[in-house]
C-alpha cells in the first residue's frame, strides 16, 4: 500500500487510474483501501477533488473490466486454467466463480465488485461465456459506478469528519474496543457456521 500511495503522490490521477485498472485485471492492488484513502485526501484538497476522484476511479475500473472481458473472450477458459495463476486466477477460484456466475448472471458482474477475488474473475468469465458486449458493458458500468461511489464517498466522509471521529474514539476507547471485538466475534461465528454447512 505504501508503494501505491507514493505512486499516487507522484503521478496523481494517472496513477489512480492505472492502479485501479491493474487491480481489476488481477494484479494485487488494494483497490478499496486506495479509493478510501484518495477519497479522504479529497476532503482536504490534497490535489484531489471528490468528483475527479470518482470519475477517474470509475474510468480505471471500467478499463480493467474491459481488458479482462476481452482477454476472456479471445483467450478462452483453456489458457486461463493454465496461466491464470499468474494473475491469481487459480483453477479452484475459476470453478467456484463460474458456478456463482451462472447462478446469478448479470447481477454477479454488479455485486462481484464488492467481493475480492470474485470481481477479478467474473469479467474474464463474461468474456469466456461470450456475454453480449453491450449487456456486459451495462452491468459492468452499474457495478463500477456503485463500487467507486461507495468507497470514495466513505473515504471522503471519514476525511471530512476525522477530528470528530478521532475525538469520539478517544473519549470512548473502551466502548470502541468492545464494539470492534463484537464485530470480529460475529464475523468469526458466521464464517465458522458457513464452513460447517459446507462440510
Amino acid at each position: 500500500m505504501h508503494e501505491a500511495l507514493n505512486f499516487i503522490s507522484n503521478y496523481g490521477y494517472l496513477a489512480l487510474f492505472l492502479l485501479l485498472a491493474c487491480g481489476i485485471v488481477g494484479i494485487p492492488v488494494p483497490d478499496e483501501t486506495l479509493m478510501l484513502t484518495v477519497g479522504g485526501l479529497s476532503a482536504h484538497g490534497h490535489h484531489f477533488t471528490y468528483m475527479n476522484v470518482l470519475i477517474v476511479s470509475f474510468l480505471g475500473s471500467m478499463t480493467g473490466m474491459m481488458i479482462s472481458y476481452l482477454v476472456g473472450r479471445h483467450v478462452g477458459s483453456g489458457l486461463l486454467q493454465r496461466y491464470g495463476k499468474w494473475i491469481h486466477l487459480t483453477p479452484d477460484r475459476l470453478a467456484k466463480t463460474e458456478l456463482w456466475f451462472h447462478k446469478y448472471g448479470g447481477l454477479s458482474i454488479i455485486f462481484g465488485y464488492f467481493i475480492p477475488g470474485i470481481r477479478h474473475v467474473t469479467c474474464y468469465l463474461a468474456g469466456v461465456t461470450r456475454v453480449r458486449f453491450v449487456k456486459y458493458l451495462g452491468f459492468a458500468s452499474i457495478g463500477a459506478l456503485v463500487w467507486c461511489f461507495v468507497f470514495v464517498t466513505i473515504g471522503r466522509f471519514v476525511g471530512s469528519n476525522w477530528t470528530v471521529i478521532h475525538g469520539f474514539v478517544k473519549r470512548n476507547i473502551a466502548h470502541s474496543i468492545t464494539i470492534v471485538a463484537l464485530i470480529v466475534v460475529i464475523i468469526v461465528i458466521i464464517l465458522m457456521s458457513r464452513r460447517k454447512k459446507a462440510v
